[in-house]
């Protein structure tokens, strides 16, 4: 009994050691990327979080006009210029494109500009990463988006289910199959300055 109560508790501390080691190893990263992130919010001067960064890149990529309020609801800003200038737009980053959008019943925005990561079917994130990397952009007219949701019986709403189909003809990046945006070369390389790395 007492060698088998001495086994378990040998097992116990190993146990213990690994979860400490484990925990010391999350707080140095998270320290890191604390630091990370404090250089990116100095940058785009708003806190790190995808929402945000990805309202900053899109900006920059797609000359938006962004409201100085994070909180104007169902519209992030307006295009500055091109074929859709003054177009009120929602700016989504998603790190995985899993088919679902994140709509609003509001006659704002006109336009859903979506950058996406690598495609996954929605389901469980066990043993996976979300890299911060952009593979493809698409560009939704909204009004047109509700009316084929409604048309198809499906909600609009939270992570509305978008078919597959519909995504493809919305894409802007890397195949231009969307005519609204046509892209320049110079948007197309600093799009792909967030492609997935080699």
């Amino acid at each position: 009994m007492a060698f088998t109560d001495g086994l378990l508790s040998a097992r116990v501390h190993h146990t213990a050691r690994m979860a400490g080691d484990s925990l010391r190893r999350i707080a140095v990263l998270l320290a890191e990327r604390n630091e990370i992130d404090d250089q990116i919010a100095e940058i785009i001067g708003r806190p790190m979080t995808s929402g945000h960064l990805g309202e900053w890149i899109a900006a920059q990529i797609f000359d938006i006009q962004l409201f100085s309020s994070a909180t104007t609801e169902a519209i992030d800003g307006h295009f500055s210029s091109g074929p859709l200038k003054d177009r009120g737009v929602n700016v989504k980053w998603y790190l995985q494109q899993e088919g679902l959008l994140d709509m609003t019943m509001s006659q704002q925005p006109y336009d859903y500009l979506v950058m996406a990561g690598p495609t996954r079917p929605a389901g469980t994130s066990a043993g996976q990463s979300r890299p911060w990397q952009i593979d493809s952009v698409y560009l939704f007219d909204a009004q047109a988006l509700r009316a084929d949701l409604s048309s198809h019986g499906r909600r609009v709403g939270t992570a509305s289910s978008i078919r597959q189909d519909v995504w493809a003809a919305a894409e802007i990046y890397p195949n231009r199959r969307n005519t609204r945006l046509p892209l320049t070369d110079d948007q197309m390389e600093m799009l792909r300055l967030f492609a997935p790395r080699e």
